[in-house]
């Protein structure tokens, strides 16, 4: 749609109004009244406004104001301009009651499945009467779409895990999490005390979808163990959600690399067994990102992360930009 340039000569919505003000009511007494303001008030401002249109707009009398016949016309247009105005003002208003009413998220699967629950949860619990929270439409994903979800506009807010900050878009540092190389009782490694990296690089290992925050923070952990160019064997079986690597590696699929989140209670169960791999870190951050603004999005979204950075006070609710 091509830009509107205004001539100077077009008067603003206010003097507009003072104008529909004199015409409805005969008298710029009146049209003061109606405004709140002085009558000098708006003498001087239907003067200015016959300044700035070039335009005679009202004929003062003894008995009153009236408009002047060109005075009728623009106050004609002038209506119709108020009116469109009006509906943007109550749409405005409307997309933002909207924004704080419902919030879209979108999350990566460790992030929706582990953390989020609990933090919606207690996040409506600690919402007062006078402002209820949002409803909340999440979506899981992997790290990349997430990107891509808020990037594009679809997702108010996003909650991803790795090791880099995504371009374009400003995040906030969450939380931190550590991956697990993870075996069931019955495979060969399951006696192992340790494995190298090299031996895990090598292993067919189920493994999460390309665009995973998972994969992304191994395969980084891997080269900056082997070398960037050490090559990973091809995987067992690679699955779109956290929940389908730990159900394949409890059916004694392969190894795989995980979320200490995901498995906590199998690993204090003894239904699946941590494999040590010294020198490999597998540490990594969970993040909120949101749109280049440098704070994010007011209302909802805003209203989430605060709640979230409160309830995980301390070394890993540090935030950046």
């Amino acid at each position: 749609m091509a830009a509107v340039t205004l001539s100077a000569h077009v008067p603003d919505l206010a003097a507009l109004e003072v104008l529909l003000g004199v015409a409805g009511t005969g008298s710029l007494n009146g049209a003061a009244r109606q405004a709140g303001v002085s009558q000098q008030a708006v003498s001087a401002r239907i003067r200015a406004m016959e300044a700035q249109t070039g335009v005679a707009l009202v004929h003062r009398t003894p008995r009153g104001s009236t408009l002047t016949a060109d005075g009728a016309v623009i106050a004609e247009w002038a209506a119709r301009l108020l009116d469109v105005a009006a509906g943007l003002d109550a749409g405005i208003a409307a997309l933002r009651q909207d924004r704080r009413a419902r919030l879209r998220v979108s999350a990566s699967s460790t992030i929706a499945e582990q953390l989020l629950p609990g933090w919606l949860a207690s996040f409506r619990a600690a919402a007062s009467p006078g402002r209820p929270a949002p409803d909340i439409v999440l979506t899981a994903a992997n790290t990349e779409q997430v990107i891509g979800h808020v990037a594009a506009g679809s997702a108010d807010i996003g909650f991803t895990e790795g090791l880099r900050r995504p371009a374009g878009l400003r995040s906030k540092i969450i939380g931190r999490d550590r991956l697990v190389v993870v075996v069931a009782p019955g495979h060969r490694w399951a006696r192992r005390r340790a494995v190298t990296p090299a031996e895990l690089a090598g292993a067919a290992l189920v493994s999460r979808e390309g665009g995973s925050g998972t994969r992304d923070t191994l395969a980084a952990a891997l080269a900056a163990a082997l070398g960037a160019g050490a090559a990973q064997a091809p995987a067992a079986l690679s699955v779109s959600t956290t929940a389908a690597v730990r159900a394949a590696v409890l059916a004694a699929a392969a190894p795989a690399v995980i979320s200490e989140l995901a498995v906590a209670e199998d690993l204090a169960a003894g239904r699946l067994i941590e494999i040590p791999v010294p020198g490999l870190d597998l540490r990594r951050v969970l993040r909120a990102i949101w749109d280049s603004t440098p704070d994010p999005p007011a209302g909802a979204a805003r209203d989430l992360i605060g709640h979230i950075l409160a309830r995980r006070r301390g070394p890993g609710a540090r935030h950046e930009r």
